[in-house]
């Protein structure tokens, strides 16, 4: 009788093994996080490029690392071509912010503004070789109709959900843009962040550095669109 019972009990003990080996190998599996889980930061710079400003950025993002996307105004191009050449050598996109800044023209008429929109974009193609697919509406706000209008085109439109203040607080000190970035962008999970690249700008390009740390600290992955 007891020798019957030996396969038994091999049986029984070799399913116990492989339930433990089963399910010790899932206790140290290491759950890893989703794209779509991930927290992002958008760096997104309005109205350049510029000279000092422009560059002093740049040299930032390629020394962290980092890549952002950057709104042209066409009109600030002229002598400034080997920025905006740098700004797409360098991995970044180059988008559509207008031609000439001037809301009372381009919103003038929807023929007003796919013109102004068609002339950046030119421009943009002219002294990269590549054509943009990004743009972001001066002075934001909605625009409906001009939205279709440029999803038609092939054209992704692009907001914001925080800003680092360099245009809303007059004079505004490095601390205060830094600050006032991880204000706005408390809680996000998807941040995409306004900063501007102009030349009055300085204190944003100082203050991109310690944006970088802290984001990355906070656990951020940067992406540009």
């Amino acid at each position: 009788m007891q020798k019957r019972w030996i396969p038994i009990l091999v049986f029984c003990l070799t399913l116990f093994l492989v339930a433990v080996a089963h399910l010790g190998g899932r206790a140290m599996a290491t759950p890893t996080l989703s794209f779509a889980e991930e927290k992002e930061v958008y760096l997104t710079f309005d109205d350049g490029p510029s000279t000092v400003v422009t560059n002093s950025i740049l040299d930032t993002l390629k020394r962290e690392q980092v890549k952002a996307t950057f709104f042209i105004v066409g009109e600030r191009v002229e002598g400034r071509e080997e920025v905006l050449r740098r700004i797409v050598r360098e991995g970044h996109t180059a988008g559509i912010h207008s031609f000439s800044h001037r809301y009372d023209e381009i919103y003038a008429s929807d023929e007003a503004f796919l013109a102004d929109v068609k002339k950046c974009a030119e421009l943009v193609t002219r002294v990269t070789g590549t054509m943009s697919a990004v743009y972001r509406f001066p002075g934001g706000g909605k625009h409906p109709s001009k939205e279709k209008l440029l999803e038609e085109m092939g054209y992704t439109v692009v907001g914001w959900n925080a800003v680092c203040g360099d245009e809303e607080i007059p004079h505004a000190s490095r601390s205060v843009l830094v600050e006032t970035t991880f204000r706005t962008a408390k809680g996000l999970p998807r941040v995409v962040l306004l900063l501007h690249d102009s030349a009055p700008h300085r204190e944003t390009a100082a203050a991109l550095p310690e944006i970088i740390a802290r984001f990355r600290d906070m656990g951020y992955v940067f992406r540009a669109f």
